[in-house]
């Protein structure tokens, strides 16, 4: 029984660490990234949150990111290891996680949409056992991957004709043109900046899960395959000379990791499948003992103490910054532009896709006339009679875009907030009705989550957690007007001009 319990405790400790605490590669490739990218840009402004966020997390134990996504667990164990045993623990430490707020209720019935409120389900979490010939030691490893990020999973069926790039063939070259088309069509939606794991070849279930797999690489190491190792370096280079930049503002930083495996395939398939995970890269792993369950060590840790990576508390004030309170006339948001800076204070509301989905067919819970609509699935604690908000970044608001031009209208909101952007229909709606898209920070949940003073009150709670509509209170919230009531779009500025760029690499280059 104590065997059991220490497991447990070892397992629900690395899933807190992971939830919290970037490991040291992805940490020193976010300090290369500030380093380099152009100072007082928007793209720079955005890393800077983006460190505070990391040490907040580390600071606190708190989530780095409110999507703390889908958890991948990668099990070796000496053969004849009790297997069930360990599921059972790893599902436990999973649950206890989640009340604890560490992880956000994600785990969904695909089919009526009910949360299980504890991250476990058909299928969740995902534990990939192996087998080793360590007698003594079980080593386990936890991939957290969100669902924006998930998302821009994209698999290719080659040969194929590709925007920008022409007839991808099926051939290393024809890889090359796959991985910067994946790079290019994530954008911003994908919380850039962020690194890719790529399987090339399989079937189109193992070409995804080799996929996935890389993403347990660290980003400093160096492929065996001389041809790989190649194409890595070229990919991270050359993507991040496509200027879509961090969060899709531009910007000279988009990649920070491109890891690559292959695995033989059919003679009449040649797929290639690319995982995007984001700049909260979140992958942990300790080696434990057989016989306790206790941690002996842990892996892509270092010995040396954390070093704070912020050198200043985000969005540095300029004085120009535009405050916003609601209700917001439409002269307020007709004077906004693409590139302000907008503190938010005062009441908005949360609400992501069930309540987009609720708000088609039945009347909002209040009065949005005015209003400020969040993007935002949060971790929340009830506490006592009341809740309390611990991690509230933004989500992917390009999922919303079937329905926020009704929305708007319908309703009268003056501003969506998100991240990553909207399409054509949106862009239409805002300069229609009188309404900006905010863009605030992906993944930056506890920069965000220290902005809100109280949690007022929620609505459509049987959505679940994530989904419910929440009414904060909040103080000088920051984010970027990246869409106008003018027709004005900086998601499509970057994205067209990064397809200028994209078109200059259609030549061969691995021939």
């Amino acid at each position: 029984m104590r065997r059991v319990e220490k497991l447990h405790e070892s397992l629900l400790h690395l899933v807190v660490e992971t939830s919290s605490n970037l490991p040291p590669d992805v940490r020193r490739a976010m300090a290369r990234a500030l380093r380099t990218e152009d100072p007082d840009t928007r793209a720079s402004q955005a890393l800077q949150v983006i460190a505070s966020n990391i040490d907040m997390a580390a600071g606190c134990e708190g989530p780095i990111c409110q999507d703390t996504g889908w958890p991948t667990f990668l099990v070796t164990t000496p053969a004849g290891a009790d297997q069930m045993m360990i599921e059972d623990a790893i599902r436990r430490a999973i649950a206890e996680a989640t009340q604890r707020g560490k992880l956000r209720p994600n785990s969904v019935d695909s089919l009526t949409g009910k949360n299980t409120g504890d991250n476990l389900g058909p299928g969740t979490p995902t534990v990939h056992f192996r087998q080793w010939r360590h007698n003594d030691e079980i080593e386990v490893r936890l991939l957290l991957k969100g669902g924006g990020c998930e998302n821009k999973n994209i698999q290719y069926s080659l040969p194929a004709e590709l925007p920008n790039l022409g007839r991808a063939d099926r051939d290393l070259d024809g890889v090359r043109k796959c991985l910067l088309h994946a790079v290019w069509q994530a954008q911003g939606q994908g919380c850039s900046v962020g690194a890719i794991g790529v399987g090339v070849g399989g079937d189109r279930t193992s070409g995804y899960e080799h996929a996935k797999l890389q993403l347990f690489r660290t980003l400093d190491d160096v492929n065996p395959d001389p041809r790989l190792r190649e194409l890595e370096e070229y990919i991270l280079n050359t993507s991040n000379a496509l200027g879509i930049g961090t969060m899709g503002f531009g910007g000279g930083v988009t990649l920070i990791g491109c890891k690559i495996g292959a695995i033989n395939r059919l003679p009449a398939s040649f797929f290639v499948s690319v995982a995007y995970d984001c700049w909260a890269f979140r992958r942990l792993g300790a080696v434990l003992d057989a016989g306790t369950g206790a941690i002996r060590r842990w892996l892509y840790k270092d010995d040396a103490p954390i070093e704070p990576m912020a050198v200043s508390e985000g969005f540095a004030r300029t004085g120009k910054e535009i405050p916003l309170r609601a209700p917001v006339s439409e002269a307020d948001i007709r004077g906004l532009r693409v590139g302000d800076l907008v503190l938010i204070s005062g009441v908005m509301y949360t609400g992501r896709d069930a309540v987009h989905h609720h708000l088609m067919r039945h009347a909002p819970p209040a009065d949005l006339r005015g209003q400020i609509l969040y993007h935002c699935g949060p971790v929340v604690l009830k506490e006592g009679v009341g809740w309390r908000m611990t991690a509230a970044g933004p989500t992917t608001s390009i999922r919303e875009e079937p329905y926020e031009a009704e929305i708007i209208g319908r309703y009268g909101l003056r501003a969506v907030m998100g991240k990553g952007g909207k399409g054509p229909k949106t862009l239409a709606a805002l300069q229609e009705h009188g309404a900006v898209y905010l863009n605030a920070i992906g993944g930056a949940a506890q920069y965000y989550a220290r902005c809100i003073e109280a949690v007022e009150g929620v609505d459509l709670l049987e959505f679940g957690l994530p989904e419910a509509m929440w009414r904060l209170r909040v103080k000088e919230f920051p984010a970027i007007v990246t869409m106008d009531a003018h027709g004005n779009s900086l998601h499509a500025d970057v994205q067209n001009a990064s397809a200028g760029v994209l078109k200059t690499f259609a030549t061969p280059v691995f021939v």
